[in-house]
């Protein structure tokens, strides 16, 4: 699989990706965590601008898509019930993963892409969303917490080291 930083000709197709995840949340019990408008457009556009918007391509064709930058996520400065793996340790953030639903392996090239950047990641999700959960786990991650979004919205936040996996 081949991953890329995205272009805003790859949009049509990225806000494509994201409605048929936001349709497999729905149908595995996870209707609430992007309900039907997130991620946005305008998050989208400016993922792109900012360089950390990535595809994931097979045959030519996008079949994933995830945000990827090594910094200073705000929503994880606090963590309530538990502890990053890592402390202050610089690390890669992993967010809004998705795929055509078809496609096999694009949450571990997405996970395999940060950690050859950055050697440490955190990520988070909704507690519903059991098959990202799983994938997290399958690939080494480790619960740490809870993280809260800007909105005050609860996340169990993973954290990941290289030497896990």
């Amino acid at each position: 699989m081949n991953i890329r930083k995205s272009t805003a000709q790859d949009l049509p197709q990225i806000l494509e990706l994201y409605k048929i995840a936001r349709e497999f949340m729905k149908n595995n019990g996870n209707p609430n965590q992007w309900e039907d408008r997130y991620p946005e457009v305008s998050t989208v556009e400016n993922d792109v601008k900012q360089g950390i918007s990535h595809v994931c391509e097979e045959n030519g064709k996008i079949v994933g898509t995830f945000v990827f930058f090594i910094g200073e996520d705000p929503t994880y400065c606090v963590i309530e019930n538990g502890t990053w793996h890592s402390g202050q340790k610089p690390y890669g953030v992993i967010h809004r993963v998705a795929s055509d639903g078809v496609t096999k392996g694009v949450t571990k090239a997405a996970f395999s892409y940060g950690m050859e950047k950055s050697g440490y990641l955190r990520i988070d999700t909704h507690e519903d969303n059991k098959p990202m959960q799983g994938a997290l786990k399958k690939f080494g991650f480790r619960e740490c917490g809870i993280i809260h979004l800007e909105r005050g919205a609860e996340r169990i936040a993973f954290d990941c080291l290289k030497e896990w996996i």
